[in-house]
Parts: C-alpha cells; sequence; structure tokens
C-alpha cells in the first residue's frame, strides 16, 4: 500500500494490491477541532441512531456465477482458460509455485503444498490465518509482485499461479520457467478464480466441495443472525486503516465485501459510487460517515502510523451507532482483507457469527 495508495483488488499494500486509485467518497470536511467537535457532538447527518434511523443499504450488485470448466477427460495434460488464453498443464501438477495471497490461499485449500510462494508484507513471511503446518517448508521466491524468477526456475515448478495485476509484465519470463495460470485479477472474482485455480490444479471435484461446503456454512452463519430477513436488515461496515493514505470503507465488489453479502450483511450506502466498487476512501474529519449497525475496523501497519489509535480516541469514531452500541469489533488484517479465499472466509465467517450471533 503507497504513501497515495494505488487499490488493490483485494488488498494488501497500499501500493500494490491494486490497479485504478480509488477515489474519495466525498470532499473532505473542514479539518479543524472545532469542527470535529461540532460534528460529534450532532452526528453530523450519519453517528447518532436517533438521526438517521436505519442506516441504508448500499446498491450492490449480485455476485457473478461461478463458471466450472470440465474435468480433463482421461486425467492427462489439459487445457485451461486464462487471462492471457488457454494454458496447457499437467494432469495432477507437483510442483506448484503461487505468486499471490489468492493463490496460496487456494492451492492449500485444495489440499496442495506449493513448492515456493511470494511472501507476503507480514513479519511471518506467509499470513498468520495459514495453519503454520501446511506452510512449512514452502521456499520463499521474493515479494509479491516482485517474485525472483531464479529462484522460481531453481525449484523446477511444472505450474505457476498468479494473476496479471502482481505479474502481467513478466508473463513471458514466466511460461519459459512453467506452464504458468494467470487471472486477470485478485479480490472480487475470488470464487471463479478458485474455480480457475482448481482447473489447473486438477482439483475440481474437491473444489466443488469447498464451495458446498462454504455455502452451508453461510446458511448456519445467516440462520445464527435470526434469518435471512434479519441479516439483511443488518449493516456492517469494513473499515481499514492505512499509512499514508485516507481511511478505507470496502465496497461490495471486494473480497470481504462478497463475503459478508453473502450472508446479507451488506455495507452501507457510503460505498455507494466508489470507483469500480471496490472501496470508498475518508478522511478522518469525515468518519461518521462509515457507521453502520456493526463496524469492523483493521489496520495496514501500526495503529499509530495509520491514524487508527487517532481516529479511534477521537469524538467522531466515540459518537458512532456501532461504538455506542458495543458493535465495534477489531479485526486481523492480514485475514479479513489480505487472506482472499475459502480458507479465510470459513474463518471470517465464524468471527462475524461470535461477535453478532448473540448480541
Amino acid at each position: 500500500m503507497t504513501r497515495r495508495i494505488a487499490r488493490r483488488a483485494a488488498t494488501r499494500h497500499p501500493s500494490r494490491r491494486v490497479r485504478p486509485r480509488s477515489v474519495r467518497s466525498g470532499v473532505a470536511v473542514a479539518g479543524t477541532v472545532a469542527a470535529a467537535l461540532a460534528l460529534a457532538a450532532c452526528g453530523s447527518g450519519g453517528s447518532d441512531a436517533g438521526d438517521r434511523g436505519a442506516l441504508k443499504a448500499a446498491d450492490c450488485p449480485k455476485q457473478p456465477v461461478t463458471h466450472w470448466a470440465q474435468p480433463s477427460p482421461g486425467g492427462g495434460p489439459h487445457k485451461v482458460a486464462t487471462a492471457m488464453g488457454e494454458v496447457t498443464v499437467p494432469a495432477t501438477p507437483e510442483r506448484v509455485v503461487v505468486l499471490d495471497t489468492a493463490e496460496l490461499d487456494s492451492a492449500l485449500t485444495l489440499g496442495v503444498k506449493p513448492v515456493g510462494a511470494t511472501r507476503s508484507d507480514v513479519d511471518s513471511g506467509f499470513l498468520d490465518y495459514l495453519p503454520k503446518d501446511d506452510t512449512a517448508g514452502i521456499k520463499d521466491v521474493g515479494k509479491i509482485g516482485a517474485p525472483n524468477l531464479e529462484a522460481v526456475a531453481a525449484l523446477k515448478p511444472d505450474l505457476i499461479l498468479t494473476n496479471k495485476v502482481r505479474d502481467g509484465r513478466s508473463y513471458r519470463q514466466l511460461t519459459r520457467i512453467a506452464p504458468t495460470v494467470m487471472t486477470e485479477t485478485t479480490g472480487y472474482p475470488w470464487k471463479q478464480n478458485f474455480a480457475t485455480h482448481a482447473a489447473a490444479l486438477g482439483r475440481i471435484p474437491q473444489a466443488r466441495k469447498v464451495v458446498a461446503g462454504y455455502e452451508a456454512h453461510v446458511r448456519q452463519v445467516t440462520a445464527a443472525l435470526g434469518g435471512r430477513a434479519k441479516a439483511e436488515a443488518l449493516r456492517t461496515n469494513v473499515v481499514r486503516f492505512v499509512e499514508g493514505a485516507d481511511t478505507r470503507v470496502y465496497g461490495c465488489q471486494s473480497y470481504i465485501g462478497t463475503v459478508l453479502d453473502d450472508l446479507g450483511t451488506g455495507p452501507t450506502d457510503v460505498v455507494d459510487g466508489a470507483k469500480d466498487g471496490l472501496m470508498t476512501e475518508l478522511s478522518a474529519e469525515q468518519m461518521n460517515r462509515a457507521d453502520a449497525d456493526a463496524v469492523f475496523y483493521a489496520s495496514y501497519g501500526s495503529p499509530d502510523k495509520s491514524k487508527e489509535a487517532q481516529v479511534t480516541s477521537g469524538p467522531l469514531w466515540k459518537n458512532l451507532r456501532a461504538v455506542k452500541n458495543g458493535r465495534s469489533f477489531r479485526v486481523d488484517d492480514q485475514l479479513w482483507i489480505q487472506g482472499i479465499g475459502y480458507t479465510a472466509a470459513d474463518k471470517i465467517l465464524d468471527e462475524v457469527r461470535e461477535r453478532l450471533a448473540k448480541r
């Protein structure tokens, strides 16, 4: 994530996670202390339940249907449709290298341990929500978006999984090493990307079981929230504090947005009009606009440098309906924002149930 961040199709480091630059979701209010206190006192059209009543839901488009490739007849090498055209891959790849977090989640979810992977911008190298036993022994092949091609080649892979957002410029070099399956992007189309990864790994039957299990999990959590109607009446915003950038509220066409939308508990209309549906950016003086029935928040980087500590101790944040009602929850940025996949999604569903079902 950069110092005025380009966006992420799914989101991790502000400078890297995606292509188009996000647009502020409105003009910043004059940033004086007096103005901030005044906004906090009156709710400024957003933070007090009495002022707003029911919070308006975002206008979320229907999620795309996942299309599955047909399993290869006879179990031999087969072609996979990718963002770069059809690619012939082995029937059951045995030495897989993955170059982004979604691809790592997909492989591990499907029971495939890669021989190599790019490292995330975290101390442990791989995102902490992934079981340590699953990531043990995976070789580090450089940073996400800048893999060490010599390290990749040294592993003698028979398949490489990545996406154009990260490695489109290195596609030709990668194909000289091994068949390379690229999706167009990451984040929002994660379900279709998983199907592409499953086709490349020769694991379509296993992938269908994963999806069926996730859908059953969604139904269980929805029921725990009181049923579909009650879940759809519950507005949840996901707020991310980022060093060097305005605060983000994630929209319907982000990874975390789709997981919450599966439950029916999508964001408020603060994200309407967000470019590509990914996210709205708010200045500290606009934080009342992030209000919802429940707010989940995280930081990329330290809470001090991302301004999380400053904002959450301030009057605008404390006056949010979610905060007043005990429904603001700090969550793990690695899991909720950086992960992207069915293993991450199942863990997020468990956290939503734990935080909201009993309240």
